[in-house]
């Protein structure tokens, strides 16, 4: 990871995404990255290792800041289904929010080699034990069915946000993402309610 910290790493973080989503991981080099943030070439190895460890960084940072966010979110919620609502909204809100970043994390980073992809799946667990925390909870109210697998439930609500985000991106971010919340939240909703209370 990343040794230092400031402001120019901030750039670097955020004119990597940039680049990135402009030429692709393989076609970004460092020397566009540097002129993208406004710094030197030498200055990107001052905080970094070398590409891969500024996608990685990216990717920790970006998804690092918005589990906080989203964990903040859901102190405010009072109930599982709102929990679950701004999970899914705050997931869509903040991609088509940074059409780049989208490209990124959508396209990008499935194309990464295999030690890439494993580093980054450890990045994401954390994201995903929020998700599993709200099913986990779900179930422990009669929200969701008793016998719903936490961990199956957990990867078709991060698999079906990543695939509407995916589908938006490939066909160039020409509808609106946000707009799509209530319906993905309902259909999850409804396909992991309660028997009992059907």
């Amino acid at each position: 990871m990343a040794t230092k910290r400031g402001p120019k790493y901030d750039q670097i973080i955020n004119a990597a995404v940039n680049v990135i989503a402009q030429n692709g991981y393989h076609q970004a080099q460092v020397s566009k990255i540097a002129k993208e943030a406004g710094v030197a070439d030498g200055t990107i190895y001052l905080y970094f290792k070398n590409k891969e460890d500024i996608l990685i960084s990216l990717f920790e940072e970006k998804m690092g800041e918005f589990v906080d966010q989203i964990r903040t979110k859901l102190l405010d919620a009072g109930t599982i289904e709102e929990q679950l609502q701004y999970l899914v909204e705050m997931h869509l809100k903040q991609l088509a929010a940074d059409k780049n970043l989208a490209v990124v994390t959508q396209l990008e980073l499935r194309q990464s080699n295999y030690d890439l992809r494993q580093r980054i799946n450890e990045i994401l667990k954390d994201y995903l034990s929020v998700m599993e925390n709200i099913i986990t909870k779900g179930k422990e109210s009669h929200v969701f069915a008793q016998d719903l697998n936490e961990k199956l439930a957990r990867q078709m609500i991060f698999g079906t946000l990543d695939e509407v985000t995916t589908n938006w991106v490939m066909k160039d971010c020409k509808y609106d993402l946000e707009a799509l919340s209530k319906p993905v939240y309902d259909m999850l909703l409804h396909g992991f309610g309660s028997r009992v209370n059907a």
